[in-house]
């Protein structure tokens, strides 16, 4: 199987795509028609994220599972240190190899019910991330991708001890990592740089969610950890009463800003699709990044 980094070492900028584990079976239809409409503009990988314990972790596998079995793209699970002793997580990172996926990304995740809530490690389990890059890349011929923070991780002190664990992470094995969401282009090239004075150019991807209302603005403050800088404020908080046009300014942000890091050298741009797949088409149509494979090196 083709490696998330091969593609990411392509002559053009790519695009991957990332989706929510389905709660039910409504969910789960949602979730096919987005993975089948996106599928069509050919994303570099797409993945599905993790929840640690109980259905949310077993539809995510399903759902990987079948991804490879049902469909063209490059699949990359997603695996978490959360609730898990080292003998479980062998035996999801066995499965996955099982079923042919060769592309995860290791976090180490938050704490279930509260993301803000007190890390406590499974007895038997790992409590740092690049712990888990090192497993999984001891476990097999894996690619692995891991995550990374603009503003710093929510527990970490400082954005160099924050930068420190980053590249620990990639002396761990890592291939490449994925930023958390941001709101301005600068904050993305500020990580890049604290990286590359340590000496890392490992690839690493922007992760942005197209802001089509008021609650996809709610969740980019709530996930990124920042508040709406002023720039942007201005120009959305005058729409929040009327959604087509907050929606339509949404889109022209969004794609301003990733514009910007594809023209500032990143190989490709991760949006995350919250399973919907119309705003993420239009961002991707308008940057052109959509292409046919045969346009495209490795696979």
């Amino acid at each position: 199987m083709t490696s998330v980094v091969e593609r990411l070492h392509g002559p053009d900028p790519v695009f991957s795509v990332e989706f929510f584990p389905p709660r039910d079976e409504a969910d789960e239809q949602r979730l096919w028609l987005a993975i089948r409409q996106l599928e069509g503009l050919e994303p570099a990988f797409m993945s599905v994220t993790y929840g640690a314990g109980g259905s949310s972790r077993d539809r995510t596998i399903r759902t990987t599972g079948r991804v490879v079995q049902e469909t063209s793209l490059l699949p990359m699970a997603h695996l978490t240190a959360v609730d898990h002793s080292v003998a479980e997580l062998r035996n999801v990172i066995g499965w996955y190899a099982a079923v042919g996926v060769r592309n995860i990304l290791a976090v180490r995740g938050d704490p279930p019910g509260d993301p803000n809530g007190e890390w406590i490690r499974h007895p038997q389990g790992l409590t740092y991330a690049e712990e888990l890059v090192a497993l999984v890349k001891q476990l097999g011929d894996f690619c692995v991708g891991v995550a990374a923070f603009p503003y710093g991780h929510p527990r970490s002190t400082d954005l160099d001890s924050d930068t420190e664990n980053l590249v620990r992470k990639f002396r761990a094995g890592a291939g490449f990592a994925i930023a958390q969401l941001f709101f301005e282009a600068e904050d993305f090239l500020r990580l890049r740089d604290r990286l590359a004075k340590r000496g890392c150019d490992a690839p690493l991807l922007p992760g942005i969610l197209p802001l089509t209302t008021v609650r996809t603005l709610r969740k980019t403050v709530e996930l990124s950890g920042a508040p709406v800088p002023p720039s942007l404020a201005r120009r959305l908080d005058p729409l929040v009463d009327d959604p087509k046009a907050f929606r339509a300014e949404g889109i022209d942000i969004v794609t301003e800003l990733a514009q910007r890091l594809i023209d500032e050298g990143v190989p490709g741009v991760h949006f995350y699709t919250f399973n919907m797949s119309k705003a993420t088409t239009e961002v991707v149509e308008r940057l052109g990044l959509h292409r046919p494979a045969h346009d495209r090196s490795a696979g």
